[in-house]
């Protein structure tokens, strides 16, 4: 029998064991309860952190589609550009991988740094960009070192390439990074930062057809980031490849005949209204907006008085001058005003009021019938014409051949123009309309505006019978994603407010322009085809002195520019042209050579060089002088008295 001794230290014995099993299972309860707390409740979010640091998604950049001309000449590609990122979580010591990976690239800690603050907030596991387009001897020496710097990754994306640049580029336009505000608009919803978007042209009003659809791979990687395996690969879709109206090589030949002046030329098949060129000068790289351009070049684009960076093809506005003779004679002859027969006489000027209206030729063109007045271009017969039909009907023929408003050409920041009326200057100045403004109106200047396209559609639509065409500028859409193609079909918007007697009498005053001796055009006219045109030279008005500019480019500034709107053959018309030289002065010799190169090229004519003989028998210049208003694009006239020749 035990003792009491013995049973004390037996009761202590056991109190202790069952304190130290309740504390066992008590710990055991917690252990439990967290297992199933990690593994349960919160095993599906562990998860996927795990499977992050091991496996990640990577996007694949689409390839933008190819732009092609009419004859499937590649214009616009895509080339391997190779792309410098890394990763915050797994380039860790941050410090020592930078300041490894600084010299390699040739930027400074503070850059790095700094490039990294910037876009630190996507996401610790997202790449960051440090250093785009890395040249070959750079790569090499990132793959070289790529085990020292975890973390540092290369991609590899496809980068716009403009094969033939500074060729078309203002019709093309170019691709940049899509910018903070563009990334909230919804037709940028699939972009994400540090996409490449069209900015401009062509690149941008079709950035919808020219995007592709981004794909991505599942990636295993190790524990510096390293890829080890390739999990899962969903491919990018390219853009839909795109073909063009535009004839290269006719582009090139407008191009040249540009080179070392500012202006623009278009020119249209008439029968279709598909453009086959569209030249702005001076023009500019796009390749530099997508690899980058130094200060140096944003300064010489920048600081350029006549403006690299527009097309004056389609934004440009400026008085039609002479050309617009075209719009006020068919006024004339459907409101009755005047007919085939008609004369008026010219002195050399015209009286109105109290001013006197002057011709560009000062003795005048004697009587002159509508015909003659545009192949001479004589000012005093389109003063009475225009007077007497008035500027708003003069603003109904205008309009109805296309002027003042947008030509379909589907580019951005196309311009409309302007053609005035009673009452939009009443709206726009508050002063009713004056009789002498009509007189100026009826030559093309006053408030008249246009652009080079718009004059060239309107040249189209007298070529072919009257017929209107939208402006079309793409011929083929390839879907390559299911070879599917679309092929847009012309669209006609309107016709020319005038019948075929009209017409008729109009395409003959054109066609003397340039095939009789006394046209203005008759020095650049062609022995093996014939076509027809109209010389116009619209007066410029501005300050006197330019800041920035020096003496030599103020007087420039001050020259008028040079108008020449024609199409070829006259009989059969297959191109139509508009030509404008900022600051040429006179249409026929400075705009109207331009227009016959361009003929030739296209319908393939050698047309031999005229004798001494025959270039002097050129005829004297068409105008638009007398008092003129050159109107500036706010809509304001400046008066001035001077005379001109085409």
């Amino acid at each position: 029998m035990p003792t009491y001794l013995e049973s004390t230290d037996s009761d202590w014995f056991n109190q202790r064991l069952t304190l130290l099993m309740v504390f066992v299972c008590i710990a055991f309860a917690v252990l439990v309860a967290r297992l199933l707390y990690l593994q349960v409740i919160k095993g599906h979010e562990y998860r996927r952190l795990s499977e992050i640091n091991s496996i990640r998604l990577q996007d694949i950049d689409a390839p933008r589609g190819l732009v092609f001309d009419r004859h499937d000449q590649l214009v616009v590609d895509n080339r391997p550009a190779f792309n410098l990122h890394i990763i915050l979580k797994d380039a860790k010591p941050i410090e020592d991988t930078l300041a490894k990976l600084s010299p390699l690239i040739n930027m400074s800690m503070g850059d790095l740094k700094a490039q990294i603050e910037k876009n630190k907030r996507q996401g610790a596991y997202t790449p960051i960009l440090l250093k785009e387009d890395m040249g070959r001897d750079m790569l090499a020496a990132i793959e070289v070192n790529k085990f020292d710097l975890p973390g540092v990754l290369v991609r590899v994306s496809p980068r716009r390439h403009y094969l033939f640049a500074p060729l078309a580029s203002h019709l093309i336009g170019y691709v940049g990074e899509i910018s903070a505000d563009e990334l909230k608009h919804k037709q940028y919803a699939e972009c994400k930062g540090g996409d490449y978007i069209g900015k401009y042209g062509f690149e941008k009003s079709y950035e919808s057809l020219l995007r592709g659809t981004r794909g991505g791979r599942q990636v295993e990687v190790n524990a510096t980031g390293q890829v080890v395996n390739v999990l899962n690969t969903v491919p990018a879709q390219a853009g839909h490849n795109i073909t063009l109206t535009i004839d290269l090589q006719l582009q090139t030949v407008a191009e040249q005949l540009l080179e070392g002046k500012a202006g623009a030329v278009v020119a249209i098949d008439p029968n279709n209204g598909e453009i086959l060129a569209m030249a702005s000068s001076p023009a500019y790289d796009p390749n530099w907006f997508v690899v980058g351009m130094s200060p140096e070049q944003w300064q010489s684009i920048i600081t350029n008085p006549f403006h690299p960076l527009e097309n004056k093809a389609i934004q440009a506005e400026y008085p039609p001058a002479s050309t617009y003779k075209i719009v006020t004679a068919m006024a004339g002859l459907e409101e009755g005003v005047i007919d085939a027969t008609t004369t008026f006489h010219c002195p050399g000027y015209y009286k109105y009021g109290n001013r006197i209206y002057r011709c560009w030729r000062r003795g005048g063109h004697g009587d002159v019938n509508v015909i003659k007045a545009l192949e001479q271009s004589c000012d005093v017969f389109f003063y009475q014409v225009g007077e007497a039909v008035g500027v708003d009907r003069l603003a109904y023929y205008a309009k109805a051949a296309g002027l003042g408003a947008l030509t379909g050409s589907g580019l951005d920041q196309e311009s409309g123009g302007l053609i005035p009326t009673k009452a939009w200057k009443r709206k726009r100045f508050g002063t009713p309309w004056q009789g002498g403004e009509t007189i100026s109106v009826s030559i093309g200047q006053g408030f008249n505006l246009v652009t080079p396209i718009q004059m060239a559609a309107l040249t189209a639509a007298v070529a072919n019978g009257g017929t209107r065409y939208k402006t079309k500028l793409v011929r083929r859409i390839e879907n390559i994603q299911d070879d599917t193609v679309t092929e847009p079909q012309p669209e006609v918007v309107g016709h020319l407010a005038v019948s075929e007697a009209t017409l008729a009498l109009v395409r003959q005053g054109l066609w003397s322009a340039v095939n009789n001796v006394k046209g203005t055009a008759h020095a650049s006219r062609l022995k093996s085809i014939e076509f027809a045109g109209k010389t116009g030279t619209a007066q410029v008005v501005g300050r006197q002195t330019v800041e920035g500019l020096d003496d030599d480019q103020i007087q420039l500034m001050h020259k008028d520019h040079a108008w020449f709107v024609a199409y070829a053959p006259a009989q059969d018309a297959k191109i139509a042209i508009a030509v404008l030289v900022e600051h040429g002065e006179h249409g026929s010799s400075a705009a109207a050579p331009i227009a016959k190169e361009i003929i030739k090229t296209y319908l393939g004519v050698d047309d031999q060089e005229k004798t001494s003989a025959e270039i002097k028998s050129k005829g004297a210049a068409d105008a638009g002088g007398g008092v003129i208003r050159a109107a500036d694009r706010a809509g304001k006239p400046v008066v001035k008295e001077a005379e001109a020749n085409d």
